[in-house]
This record gives C-alpha cells, structure tokens and sequence, in this order.
C-alpha cells in the first residue's frame, strides 16, 4: 500500500512540474524539442532580401509552411516570393517551400491575432521595425530579426520594452549578427583573446582610437552581372536610418564580440563620451531612377532634396568609450565604385603586444584580409615566437591556417585560403541555427541583450548627436 501511495505521489510532482514548465513557457506556445519540423515561420513585411535568406537552404528544424503577412501590392514581398520561387525550382538542392501569404493593410493584426507560427522573421523597413518586433514579442511569439533593430532614440526605448516583455512572455528576441561567421572575423577573434600574443587592448585616445573600424558601401551595384533594385524608402533615412545608425550595428558587434567575448556590456555605466559628425551623398534624379526605377523622387523625399540633388545622410563618424577604451567608427555610402573596384573596409585592434589589421581594397583584390603587426617597443623573437604558437593553437581547429611575413618589417599575413571561406549569403543559416538552438535549450546568455541593447543605444545616441550638430 505504501508502495503505490509512492508511485502516486511522484507521479503527482511529475504533473505539477510538467505544468510549471508549460505555464512558465506560455499558454499556447511552442515547447521547442528540436525535432523536425516544429519552427513554424512567420514572415512579416519582407521589404530585404535577407527576408528570403534564412531559407535559401533547407533546415530539418523549419517546416515547410512558411506564413508570410504584407501590405497589398508589397513591392518587396513580390520580391521575396520569386526568390523562394527560384530556391523551390532549382536544379541542386532544390528546396520545399510553401507558402501562405495574407496581404491587406490590417496585416499585422492579423499576424498577431492568428499566430500561425512560433518564430517571426523581420526584414524589411526600418521606421516599422521596432514596433513589429514589440507586437509580435507581446503577442508571445519569438522573433529572429534583421539589422538594424531600432535606427532612433524613440525606436531604442521601444526595444528595450521588447527585451523586457520577452523575458516576462518567456520568447526570445535575437539580431541577425552574420558577420560573426565570417571566418576572417572568427580566427581575428582567437588571435584577439589570445592573451601571450595580443596582451591587452591598448586604451587609446579620442584623436587615435585603440580600435578603429571603417566600412565603405555603394548604393548602386551589380550583383552576378545584375543591377541591385532598392525600394524608394532605402534612400528615405527616416525609413532605412542613417549609416550611422545601420552599417555600424555590425561594427560595434564585432567589436564587442572580439575583443569583449562574452562579458555582458551595459550601457548606463560602461558607454561613454559619445560623439558623431555626418554628412549627405548626393543622388541625382537619373541616378535614383537607374536604382529604383522610379521615374520620380516620392513625395516623403522632397525634404530631403535642394536644386533637384537628393541628399542622403548616409555617411558619418562615430566616437565613443567603452570602459574607458577609445574606439572610432565610419562609414561611407557612395553613389558607385570606380571601375574594377567594389565595397572596401578596414580595421584596425590595438593590444599591447601585437596589433590587428584587417582590409579590403585594391591591394587585397577587394578580399578581406587580416594582419599581425609588431607594436614598437615588442622584441621581434618574442613576438614571432607568440605568433607561431598563436597558429599552431588554432591548426587544432582550422587546420588550413597560416602565417607569412609580408614585405612590411614586423607584418605577418595571416593566410585563409578563399576556398576555406563562405559567403555572406550562408551565414544567415548559422545565425538561424544559433537561434533555434537557444529555442531549444532556453540558455541565451545575458550578455547577448546586454550587448545589443548597448550597441542601440550608442548608434541611435550617435544620430542624436550628430543632427545636434547640424
């Protein structure tokens, strides 16, 4: 008799902390397993093509029902739906899509009113954003969304709401970081946290920056011989935000991801002295037209234009500190590349006993390329010795990396063979696969929200500042 009583009272604990799982993830919610299938997509006004990305290949996780809610007559979502088109009918790999899409001017009602799904996937205009990743997070779904997050300072109080309603709904919000699978990025990480080789970041100053990091983008470009067609609202920065507000979200992550792995960054105490300039690229009618295909400027864009020039204030600097480090960002947007040019970048980290270089021009046939360099003041057997040792430690991972000294005194190389790389394009699948995996297991660490709340904070603070300036 004592024995069933037994069996009966565990089975009671049992069912009550079953219960207390399923009320702690929310009525109606996904208790995510990892079995295949059950990420059930909801993409909401895909405006990007990143929208279409996370399902350029298949992932056993992700159903094949996808529900997609947009405006009537969305020029993005036709754009999207012929690129899920063209995944479905291809010759390799061809994937499985189905599609289910609801369009009408009341599409995010019905998104949040339905719930069709378990994950929603933003893409698109970023004046909408922030308040779609808010509705969707209060209406108990998880969100995976594009960068940049929130592009001005009422957008970044929004999203600290989000982050606060996800951990009381028990959702997830996550950004879209691609750039940390980039594998020049990844091994410039192991070289950074490597401490016999790299020391420790150098402070720096305002006038010369312990890391300084500059991108330069271009906004017509051919892609596979093709010209890339943006919407009108990419040249809106009311709609698309200012680069300092969208191409720098990647910067201050690497940034962060680098040289602070995986220590929670706030920005009430650790964030300082910030300071930003910035200035227009000038577009003519005949150049927005050739991007567009608008034979018009809009009528949002009047504003913005001055003796039939439409100016875009897409380039700026940016300055600030971070636990009394200095670092300094820019970003340029020009019309288009010279001839036989492209999109080019570079960065500089500045440890006591090694510094890191990465760039991007003509000299590097506009491949990312990353460098050691020798401080003054570092013994060169010292410093050659920390560096081999340095590489051999990451052989153990990345078997095909290597060092050469180049034909600059005390500059290594460090080799990454373009065939050991992957595109951009894959690295949204890495992202997704991150995400999911935090869906299953509830371990996001505090430092991911922390430091994306820390890196909207700087970059909507820097918009603030640099229009002060104005």
């Amino acid at each position: 008799m004592k024995r069933n009583w037994l069996i009966i009272t565990m089975g009671v604990i049992l069912f009550s902390c079953v219960q207390k799982n399923n009320n702690a993830i929310g009525e109606g919610q996904t208790i995510f397993t990892g079995k295949d299938g059950e990420i059930k997509l909801i993409v909401l006004a895909p405006e990007h093509f990143h929208a279409n990305l996370l399902q350029k290949s298949s992932i056993p996780q992700v159903n094949d029902s996808v529900f997609v809610y947009a405006a009537t007559e969305d020029v993005g979502l036709k754009q999207y739906l012929a690129a899920i088109e063209s995944f479905n009918q291809r010759d390799e790999m061809p994937t499985n899509w189905k599609t289910i899409v609801y369009t009408d001017d009341d599409f995010l009602n019905k998104m949040v009113n339905e719930k069709k799904g378990n994950v929603v996937v933003l893409a698109g205009n970023n004046r909408e954003k922030t308040g779609y990743i808010l509705s969707a997070v209060n209406a108990g779904l998880n969100v995976l969304s594009d960068k940049p997050m929130a592009i001005n300072r009422e957008d970044f109080l929004l999203l600290e709401q989000a982050y606060t309603n996800a951990e009381e709904k028990n959702v997830l919000l996550y950004d879209m970081m691609t750039e940390r699978y980039d594998m020049v990025n990844i091994i410039e990480k192991e070289l950074i946290n490597d401490h016999d080789l790299f020391g420790e970041l150098q402070p720096g100053t305002p006038e010369n920056p312990a890391v300084y990091m500059e991108s330069v983008h271009h906004f017509y470009k051919e892609v596979s011989g093709t010209p890339l067609t943006r919407p009108a609202w990419y040249y809106d920065v009311e709609q698309q935000g200012e680069g300092i507000a969208d191409v720098t979200t990647h910067l201050i992550d690497l940034f962060f991801w680098k040289c602070f792995s995986e220590q929670p960054i706030n920005y009430t105490t650790d964030i300082g002295n910030i300071s930003s300039t910035h200035w227009p690229t000038e577009i003519t009618l005949d150049q927005f037209s050739k991007s567009t295909g608008e034979t018009s400027f809009p009528d949002y864009l009047q504003k913005y234009i001055d003796n039939s020039i439409l100016k875009v204030y897409a380039n700026g600097t940016l300055h600030f500190n971070i636990k009394n480090l200095n670092a300094g960002l820019k970003v340029i947007w020009n019309w288009q590349a010279p001839e036989g040019s492209g999109d080019t970048s570079m960065s500089l980290v500045k440890g006591t006993k090694a510094i890191l270089k990465t760039a991007q021009d003509k000299e590097q046939d506009f491949v990312k390329q990353l460098y050691v360099q020798k401080p003054e003041g570092v013994d060169d057997n010292e410093f050659s010795g920390n560096l081999l040792k340095a590489i051999k430690k990451i052989q153990t991972t990345y078997p095909f990396v290597s060092a050469s000294p180049t034909s600059t005194k005390g500059e290594y190389l460090i080799n990454i063979p373009i065939k050991n790389r992957e595109g951009h394009e894959s690295h949204f699948k890495y992202v997704a696969e991150s995400f999911f995996s935090f869906l299953i297991k509830r371990d996001i660490p505090e430092w991911e929200k922390m430091t994306t709340l820390a890196k909207y904070y700087i970059t909507t603070k820097a918009v603030e500042v640099a229009k002060d300036r104005d």
